[in-house]
């Protein structure tokens, strides 16, 4: 049996220990987010929703090769695979992605989508802000996703040979 004595002087220890870690906290800066005002600081490995890449040249990165949506535990990423010819271009490889979704009432943003990938071509961004009352609004399409176009690409030369694309 343990003696009285001993077990309060290591209550009063363990009393006097948290004590300690309160007003220390107490006597911190509190730091405050002005959100609507200001912009969120967010830390570099933030995942937030993702983003398509395009390479240097504006053609899109993504080869259509599935394995993010292999990867994904919550099955929310849809793609349909297309072939490139040689008149049109959309990606670097043989195919690019004609469809590609992420359904975010689904999404867990667990990362493996990004890790999967070996083009490097679905990265998180820094955007949070996905609510909405509407679910079909939560849906986002290639189109959504995609990085808009280098400045030194020509957008209107890449945008006729998708449509070139879907007219076939």
């Amino acid at each position: 049996m343990a003696n009285p004595l001993e077990e309060l002087i290591q209550s009063a220890s363990a009393i006097a220990k948290g004590m300690g870690v309160t007003f220390k906290e107490m006597m911190s800066p509190t730091v405050t987010e002005n959100y609507p005002d200001e912009p969120p600081k967010f830390e570099e490995r933030f995942r937030g929703v993702h983003v398509l890449q395009r390479d240097e040249n504006g053609l899109e990165k993504c080869v259509a090769c599935f394995l993010c949506a292999a990867a994904c535990p919550s099955n929310c990423i849809y793609i349909e695979a297309a072939e490139n010819t040689e008149t049109v271009r959309i990606s670097g490889g043989e195919r690019y992605a004609k469809v590609y979704n992420i359904d975010y009432n689904r999404c867990i943003f667990c990362g493996y989508c990004v890790e999967a990938c070996p083009t490097d071509a679905i990265t998180h961004g820094h955007g949070f802000e996905v609510s909405s009352y509407n679910t079909s609004t939560l849906i986002k399409r290639k189109e959504d996703m995609l990085v808009p176009f280098p400045t030194r690409v020509d957008p209107t030369i890449v945008a006729h040979e998708a449509e070139e694309v879907a007219a076939h």
